[in-house]
């Protein structure tokens, strides 16, 4: 077996941007309800204006606001009440000069008024008479035709993530289904003469299966339909047998364990058997995450990912996740991070990504990072942390109380 080479994380991430292009998965019609976490397959742009008329933000009285102008609790403006607006039904009404109708909150608002006073800023000495007692400007408590959403606005853009506030809008202009990438088809190998699935009890020097729950859940939260394709024994014909068939049906493989050098770590013969070709790389410069492997089996990429679970999640979440964004046609790698002040130094390799899991907590006004310490096959420093602390490989670590960002590890 030969040793890996190890690449720099851009190097790497730049081979994946390379080969993957060009690949982009299908597109489906999906229902409103149905799409909320999709990515958006095509531009949709709304096909009327929202609201579709001008209508008042308060319970009040319709007026042309110029006639209020100079109005206060000392000298009132005199208007007569002409009508009044029933809420969810269009008015015929046409206010002039010097007249008021009564309005609800959601009312239409009649033609030539522009302004609404507000019921507690005016007095009705008698049914048909109205006082103001203070002046409103020209569009003060309304919402004009089209000043929400316009004819031609642009509501979700090809790439997007779909997120609750946008099927508001999307509703709002009747919108009633949804152009959305499908999701890609994602299959996990797991190997190991060690590993037993979750409801063995271990004996001797076995192991539960970790890697391919926790990465299933990674990658079906980032989009992708994912089966566990079960686990497979450190035998170079069962990995070879479980990866023919797995290319045939997915977009997508990752194989957990195996890609490091040992005599039983078969994936980067596998992947040049069935791709006829070299893998494109075999170790990156990174922590925890160094035996990485990447390569094609026609036009399906495959990863192999190191067995440790911290080291596999840490690849999953900096490198597969990203891969799974370019087939979904995304540009833009969806990460959310703050900025929080290190509790304690941290001594890096130059030359070499470090990835620091990290827990916050608030102190005063501004967060604080403190560091996970452990292993990397130790699953509960994962479980244990809130983010992660990027180290680039151009710096040598990072001092005590150094700002920072925190890429969030989304917790409910």
């Amino acid at each position: 077996m030969e040793y890996f080479n190890c690449i720099a994380l851009k190097e790497a991430e730049q081979l994946i941007v390379n080969k993957l292009e060009g690949l982009i998965v299908g597109s489906e019609q999906v229902s409103l309800v149905e799409s909320l976490g999709r990515i958006v397959a095509e531009e949709v742009v709304s096909k009327e204006d929202l609201p579709p008329f001008s209508r008042s933000t308060v319970d009040g009285f319709a007026v042309r606001g110029m006639d209020t102008f100079g109005a206060g609790e000392g000298v009132p403006a005199l208007f007569d009440i002409v009508g009044e607006v029933a809420m969810g039904q269009q008015t015929v009404v046409q206010i002039k000069p010097g007249q008021a109708v009564t309005i609800p909150t959601g009312g239409m608002l009649p033609s030539g008024a522009d302004a609404v006073v507000m019921m507690e800023h005016a007095e009705r000495p008698d049914s048909s008479s109205l006082l103001v007692l203070k002046a409103v400007a020209p569009g003060e408590n309304v919402v004009v035709k089209g000043e929400d959403i316009s004819v031609g606005r642009q509501l979700l853009q090809q790439g997007q993530k779909i997120l609750p506030q946008d099927i508001g809008a999307l509703a709002a202009c009747g919108c009633v289904a949804v152009s959305v990438r499908q999701k890609p088809e994602v299959a996990i190998i797991s190997t190991g003469d060690e590993v037993v699935d979750v409801d063995c009890t271990p004996v001797g020097g076995q192991i539960r299966d970790i890697n391919s729950y926790a990465l299933a859940a990674m990658l079906e939260d980032a989009g992708c339909r994912v089966s566990r394709n079960g686990i497979v024994k450190d035998q170079y014909e069962d990995l070879l047998a479980a990866l023919s068939q797995a290319v045939n049906h997915c977009n997508l493989v990752v194989v957990s364990g195996g890609s490091s050098v040992g005599v039983r770590d078969h994936t980067v013969r596998v992947i040049k058997e069935l791709g006829k070709s070299d893998v494109v790389f075999h170790g990156v410069a990174i922590k925890p995450g160094k035996p990485t492997i990447f390569g094609m089996i026609g036009k399906v990429p495959v990863f192999g990912l190191p067995g440790h679970p911290v080291a596999a999640m840490t690849v999953c979440g900096q490198i597969v996740k990203p891969a799974i964004q370019i087939l979904l046609g995304q540009t833009v790698r969806d990460v959310y991070t703050i900025p929080a002040r290190l509790s304690r130094s941290m001594a890096s390799v130059p030359g070499r990504d470090d990835f620091i899991r990290v827990q916050l907590s608030k102190k005063a006004s501004e967060y604080w990072a403190e560091p996970v310490l452990g292993k990397s096959g130790l699953i509960s420093t994962m479980s244990a942390a809130d983010g992660i602390v990027h180290i680039a490989a151009d710096k040598g670590g990072l001092y005590s109380e150094e700002m920072v960002q925190v890429e969030l590890i989304t917790k409910q």
